[in-house]
């Protein structure tokens, strides 16, 4: 794999070109910097990575990217999302591009990455996910295969956690592969294991939280062109949510913060729902007890009342 030399780019305000004397100011180097990478020696693949407070977990994400058995050009960007660890450091040493978004979000974050990405392919992964050496030339077997593909999507297992930690992903991923079969449409994607054309891309909606980087971006794909689903290239990644128990991944994970979250978020065009808490170790459940009775009951009573009156806008179904 052909990883070019790292750099650093963060947001500025606007600036002033070079002055005509050819020297250039604290406003003109700032311009520089915002500008987008030259596309001189485009690589093939550009890996957007998300990170907040993830350098525990980065050094095993990066490492398997440079294992990789794809011959051609790839770049890898780290989008330091406001850490207060080592993150951008551990990018660095392992020769990442490293990014700088203030704005917190998955969405804005990613956005940010595939901005500044110079491939022509953007790969969306998680900081605590890692891959099997063959995983980038798959997926770009499957781009071969289908010029009019869009998108290449895959699923995820756990390493470790809870007994059903292993269980879950079959059985989503089992269920999305099977409609993909019969249908020939893909219904749910993981952020940690997608590939896109830049082509195809048109933006991360950065007002949403969960879901905003899986179903709103599945749904903008889907209006650009086919999207193919490949069961057998699969991204590993850390079940440290889920180490909070499956009560609580139903009910506050993906019915509050997920499902509920996505929905009334892009049904009002704001923040109406933040982002779900950040777990960077496998913490105590205890402190979000007091939240479940309230949120199971909102979600309930929301949630049927949105599908029954917008359920035929969800983009698993448009």
């Amino acid at each position: 794999m052909k990883t070019p030399p790292h750099h650093e780019h963060a947001r500025t305000s606007s600036a002033r070109e070079t002055p005509p004397d050819g020297r250039d100011t604290p406003k003109s180097m700032a311009a520089k910097q915002q500008r987008p990478p030259s596309t001189a020696t485009r690589p093939r693949f550009s890996v957007v990575i998300p990170a907040l407070n993830e350098s525990g977990y980065l050094a095993d994400c990066l490492r398997s990217l440079t294992h990789q058995d794809f011959p051609g050009g790839v770049e890898v960007i780290v989008v330091d999302n406001n850490s207060t660890d080592d993150t951008a450091d551990v990018a660095r040493s392992a020769g990442a591009t490293v990014v700088t978004e203030k704005e917190p979000g998955v969405c804005s974050a990613r956005q940010r990455g595939t901005e500044l990405a110079r491939g022509e392919i953007i790969v969306s992964t998680d900081a605590d996910t890692t891959f099997g050496p063959g995983w980038l030339s798959s997926i770009d077997r499957a781009f071969a295969d289908n010029q009019h593909c869009v998108a290449v999507a895959g699923p995820c297992r756990f390493v470790g956690g809870p007994w059903w930690a292993a269980l879950y992903p079959r059985m989503l991923f089992g269920l999305v592969n099977l409609i993909y079969v019969v249908t020939g449409r893909v219904w749910y994607v993981s952020a940690t294991n997608l590939a896109f054309r830049k082509t195809a891309w048109s933006g991360y909606d950065t007002l949403l939280t969960q879901g905003g980087d899986e179903l709103d971006l599945l749904r903008r794909l889907r209006a650009s062109g086919h999207v193919t689903f490949d069961p057998h290239n699969p991204s590993v990644t850390s079940p440290r949510r889920l180490n909070r128990g499956l009560f609580y991944n139903i009910t506050m994970t993906f019915t509050f913060y997920y499902l509920l979250g996505y929905l009334l978020n892009r049904m009002f065009h704001r923040r109406v729902l933040g982002t779900a808490p950040a777990f960077r170790d496998q913490g105590d459940p205890r402190g979000t007890r007091r939240w479940l009775g309230p949120a199971i009951t909102a979600s309930i009573l929301v949630t049927l009342v949105f599908l029954g009156r917008f359920g035929a806008d969800l983009p698993v179904l448009a």
